[in-house]
């Protein structure tokens, strides 16, 4: 049954590639790379318990990771990966640092700070000459290999979903594992946590150097699709998306991450669509009544509708 599974799932994962047109391609591959930088929030935020607003600034990193290399180096996009991944992941492993000392609304606002900070720094002149400063880079979307026969737009939707993909693979292994119980052990009760022994310091470090590479690799796969990177398209305002589609998808869930790049995508574009006089009036009624019909996210309705009860005399347990 598990393989039927996942064989439908797949194909249903596809089908996209020849069922739409370029334009909702586009979009849907959006949707994917949101979803992706959501996941790396999640790590950080739903399975550390380390409030972050400022995943606005990794994904801005991994985005000119590529970018800049693509632009002014004429590097190919899948050269620019591991990079992107290293820069990313030594920004994550420093801003965790202040994690040690900082909690709560404290690391929030710190991280906020950075989330401001970074489109002014990718403007002042001493980067100017690499990050293009107000104006920004253009890059060419890479095209698919000759034995491939798909459009650029039906290409990047495959790399985003095989990049994307393999990283929620990895994370699920890793939140099986013994460094995903120690990460949720941390957030439950850093207190007890540390009295087992576990190193604090070093347990927060890394949850931000991994959180901040999976979604630079979403920064990444952005600047290639749209091929376009500038300062004022990584604003604050993407750092609370990504974290409003954190909480509307499901807190510390991975299938609630993929529900919140949906929401991150689609729902601005709904609520412009019903009134281009006052879409944040709509955004902010739907988003509202997001939180009200579903206070643990789309993930505990789906996961509320597929767990087995189990009848235990004298009393029913799910």
């Amino acid at each position: 049954m598990k393989p039927l599974l996942i064989a439908g799932g797949l194909a249903l994962a596809l089908l996209p590639i020849w069922a739409l047109e370029s334009f909702h391609l586009f979009q849907l591959t959006l949707a994917v790379i949101m979803a992706l930088a959501v996941l790396g929030l999640n790590i950080v935020t739903g399975y550390n318990g380390q409030i972050s607003l400022g995943h606005g600034a990794f994904f801005a990193v991994g985005a000119y990771a590529t970018a800049i290399p693509m632009s002014l180096l004429d590097w190919s996009f899948w050269a620019t990966l591991p990079v992107s991944a290293i820069v990313c992941g030594v920004v994550g492993w420093g801003v965790g640092f202040p994690a040690l000392r900082l909690g709560g609304l404290y690391l929030a606002l710190t991280t906020f700070a950075l989330a401001v900070a970074v489109p002014q720094i990718l403007k002042h002149k001493a980067v100017e000459a690499w990050t293009g400063g107000v104006q920004g880079l253009f890059l060419l979307k890479p095209e698919a290999p000759a034995w491939l026969a798909l459009s650029p737009d039906q290409y990047m939707y495959l790399v985003a979903l095989l990049v994307a993909g393999l990283c929620y693979l990895l994370t699920a292994n890793l939140l099986r594992g013994r460094i995903g119980r120690a990460m949720m052990a941390v957030r439950d009760n850093p207190t007890a946590a540390e009295a087992m022994g576990m190193d604090l310091a070093s347990l927060k470090t890394r949850t931000f150097a991994v959180s901040a590479i999976i979604t630079g690799m979403a920064g990444s796969l952005s600047a290639a699709v749209v091929e376009f990177v500038a300062p004022d398209s990584f604003t604050f305002i993407l750092s609370i998306s990504l974290f409003v589609g954190m909480v509307v998808g499901g807190v510390g869930s991975i299938l609630g991450s993929v529900f919140g790049g949906l929401f991150v995508l689609f729902v601005p574009n709904l609520a412009e669509a019903i009134s281009r006089s006052a879409p944040g009036v709509i955004y902010g009624a739907i988003l509202i009544l997001f939180l009200f019909i579903l206070p643990d996210g789309v993930a505990g309705l789906v996961r509320r509708f597929t767990t087995k009860k189990r009848i235990i005399p004298g009393r029913e347990t799910s």
